[in-house]
């Protein structure tokens, strides 16, 4: 069904709009069971009109009650399959899309690509998952499951019917008029690329015309700068997508698709992709800024009339705006794909091998310049719910937290060892105490200057430096002053862990210095003003003792409350009919990994 037959089956009534109607709205008139009327200039055609008399309120009651409904398809069909098979004592796997860096350690923290166990996902937001030795909970949202839980993603064999593996390198099994398997499959990805992409083309062209001309015509309503926070600069995507478009279509053959060359349209339209960095980087001012304008009931109505002007699936504002964050990081998804399907004799194949590359690297620029954004907030809250802070901000030096854990630090002169929370950001190691009772409480202790040290890797044994023995230890080494520290893991495999947060800090550092990469100090100040009125809002009293060892009693700590932003949305986008779970599981990833 499309968007359009919901005005041929809604009895929809003449409405005569309050002062939050957009242009266009103020003489609409629908009848049931007739066609969509003649729209001129963004007004509808008068001659459509009834006798009957409501408000803009009604026609969004009217819609809203109806049982006719095209948002996303719902349901907890693929939730409940997971757990069938958990219960049945399948190992189910999941892969991580992206990185969840934690400072709870109650939640599980990992690197993109890393596989989970998921033990328990009755929960729909959070899962209680499994890496090596470490429990936790986990956003499900930040990984996918795998479509073969008994072999690597990349070995999955293409199967056709009756179950049996196809050798498509041999080219002996066809389809239809001829077509190889791998052809046809070469045919579904091009018509996919190019049928997703008119559809996004509508989609750009809904917000462009449906909400910002019609915003634009409400100064008493929007502002320029409210309109630049909301829609940020989608208009320019909107015109760099309606040129790549036609470049797509030139390139498309329709008599014969398998044989498209469209590789060359992405590496042609790379560079100018990158604009959607700085839509993805405004994204969450946008959300911010519509959720305070629908606390009022005259931007709702508004938003809602605008939508039914422009004769759109229903889905709210903030959900059309999400999909340019979407599609961005598709596109290395379908070009895996055609890649994958594409032999390398085909004259397209070079051409596909690099764009994929190279869209790589766009969604990676994207991603991580918006995560770091994004991180900045997270490292403000922390810092804010540590208690007996001293000396200056985290931010001031730091932007990214690498790696976090419980060590064992000994210090000079008589080798006292002391339990104590790391965590590593960017040039520095924050070293904190838990609370003996509460142990989600931290206090501050101390921070080291990782840009002044150099890692050591002891030997299990006597430790001639601190003449003491030690097991799974190492230092750290401050040239300047000479001075030692040492740590010690528990298991060998944490210090193997410590050991390469060290580097990946360095790296970072060195990789934020080449690209240039900072944080502006008024970004800073936000955050850190954002993360004081969060924590002024009161902070729980610590529990008592009773009550904590109830809370170690149960299968599992407490459930996570919120749920991390994600660095980039990967959803799909709208669909009339829900689709295979197990079949269509690996397209919920930005990269094939």
């Amino acid at each position: 069904i499309t968007s359009a037959v919901v005005f041929d089956i809604l009895p929809l009534k003449l409405h005569p709009f309050s002062q939050s109607t957009p242009t266009g709205l103020d003489c609409v008139g629908w009848k049931r069971r007739i066609s969509s009327p003649v729209i001129t200039d963004g007004a509808l055609d008068k001659t459509a009109l009834t006798d009957d008399v409501g408000s803009e309120e009604d026609l969004y009651e009217d819609f809203r009650s109806s049982n006719h409904r095209y948002g996303h398809p719902g349901g907890g069909g693929e939730q409940l399959a997971i757990n069938e098979l958990i219960s049945d004592g399948s190992v189910v796997y999941a892969e991580a899309l992206w990185d969840h860096v934690t400072m709870d350690d109650q939640e599980l923290g990992f690197k993109a690509g890393d596989v989970i166990e998921v033990m328990d996902a009755t929960n729909k937001e959070w899962w209680w998952g499994r890496i090596l030795d470490s429990e936790g909970w986990f956003p499900a949202s930040f990984v996918r499951l795998r479509v073969n839980q008994d072999e690597p993603m990349e070995d999955y064999p293409l199967k056709v019917e009756g179950g049996k593996e196809d050798d498509s390198s041999s080219g002996t099994r066809r389809f239809g008029m001829g077509q190889t398997t791998k052809d046809q499959m070469r045919t579904n990805v091009i018509n996919e690329i190019i049928s997703t992409e008119r559809d996004y083309i509508k989609h750009l062209k809904d917000i462009c015309e449906g909400y910002i001309k019609q915003c634009r015509k409400r100064a008493d309503m929007f502002t320029e700068e409210q309109l630049k926070t909301i829609f940020g600069n989608i208009e320019d995507i909107y015109r760099c997508q309606k040129k790549f478009v036609k470049a797509l279509e030139k390139k498309f053959n329709k008599d014969h698709p398998h044989l498209s060359e469209v590789g060359s349209c992405f590496l042609e339209y790379q560079t100018e992709f990158q604009i959607y960095s700085e839509y993805c980087n405004n994204h969450p001012n946008a959300c911010m800024e519509l959720s305070r304008l629908t606390k009022v009931n005259k931007y709702v109505y508004f938003f809602e009339a605008c939508r039914l002007l422009q004769k759109m699936i229903d889905i709210s504002l903030d959900g059309f705006l999400l999909t340019p964050v979407q599609k961005i990081c598709k596109y290395p998804l379908q070009l895996a794909e055609l890649l994958k399907y594409t032999n390398p004799q085909h004259r397209d194949f070079k051409d596909v091998e690099a764009a994929l590359n190279a869209m790589k690297n766009v969604a990676r620029l994207i991603n991580e310049r918006k995560r770091r954004l994004e991180n900045i907030d997270k490292i403000a809250q922390w810092q804010s719910s540590i208690e007996d802070w001293e000396g200056e901000d985290v931010l001031v030096r730091s932007s990214e937290l690498i790696y976090s854990g419980e060590l064992t630090k000994i210090s000079h002169p008589q080798a006292k060892s002391q339990q104590r929370m790391f965590f590593l950001f960017d040039h520095q190691l924050v070293c904190c105490k838990k609370d003996l009772l509460r142990r989600d409480i931290l206090y501050y202790k101390s921070r080291i200057n990782m840009d002044d040290m150099e890692i050591l890797d002891v030997e299990d044994g006597k430790d001639k430096d601190f003449n003491i023995s030690v097991k799974n230890a190492f230092k750290l080494h401050c040239r300047d002053t000479e001075e030692l520290y040492l740590f010690c893991a528990k298991k060998p495999e944490q210090k193997q862990r410590w050991l390469k947060a060290f580097e990946n800090e360095r790296r970072q550092v060195q990789l934020d210095q080449e690209t240039g990469f900072s944080i502006t100090e008024v970004q800073k100040k936000q955050a850190m003003l954002n993360a004081s009125k969060q924590h002024h809002t009161g902070k729980p009293k610590a529990v008592t003792r009773p009550y904590y060892d109830f809370l170690m009693r149960q299968k599992h700590p407490t459930l996570p409350t919120t749920l991390p932003q994600q660095q980039v949305f990967m959803l799909a986008e709208p669909k009339r009919k829900p689709s295979n779970f197990w079949q269509n599981i690996s397209r919920l990833t930005p990269f094939r990994k």
